[in-house]
Order: C-alpha cells, then sequence, then structure tokens
C-alpha cells in the first residue's frame, strides 16, 4: 500500500476520474484511478477496472494492466475472498 499512497500523492480525485471517463484504454489514467479506489476502500471497484481494461487491450498495454493489478492484490494479500475472486477474473479476461 506504500506504493499506492506514493503513486497518488498530491492527485486530484475529480480530475483523475474525469481523466479515466474520457480515456478508457489509457492505463495511466486507468491505473490511477483504480490506485485511488484502493485507498478508499473499494477494493473490488480498482479490480474490476482493471480486469476490464486487460479485456480491452492488448500486448505492452494489456502487460502494464496486469503487472499493476497484480501488484494490487499483492498488497491486499493472497488469501483475502476478493483477490481470489479477482485472480479468477484476471485468468479468464487473459484466456
Amino acid at each position: 500500500m506504500a506504493k499506492v499512497l506514493q503513486r497518488t500523492q498530491g492527485v486530484d480525485l475529480n480530475a483523475a476520474r474525469a481523466a479515466a471517463a474520457e480515456r478508457p484504454d489509457d492505463i495511466a489514467a486507468q491505473t490511477m484511478v483504480a490506485d485511488l479506489d484502493m485507498l478508499g476502500g473499494h477494493v473490488d471497484d480498482a479490480f474490476n477496472r482493471l480486469i476490464d481494461l486487460v479485456r480491452r487491450t492488448s500486448d505492452d498495454d494489456r502487460d502494464a494492466a496486469r503487472t499493476h493489478l497484480l501488484g494490487l492484490f499483492a498488497a491486499v494479500g493472497n488469501s483475502d475472498e476478493r483477490v481470489i475472486r479477482g485472480r479468477q477474473n484476471l485468468a479468464s479476461a487473459l484466456f
């Protein structure tokens, strides 16, 4: 979670959400809002945002979204039910 805090320090929540809404396939915009969702306690929303991004993207963008999501999984903890469900949904999105 320390990395999430560092990445979101000084970020305007409303501006970040507006950027993500305007650019649904922008990796930086979507991962920023996922980080903000995590900080706000909206873990499932963060996971689902990135899983959907994995579904919509390919190649390097897809890998970047997947890698960021794996980092969020690690921050929450592998035994958490939301992470288990998120990993299943990610596997479905990848294949």
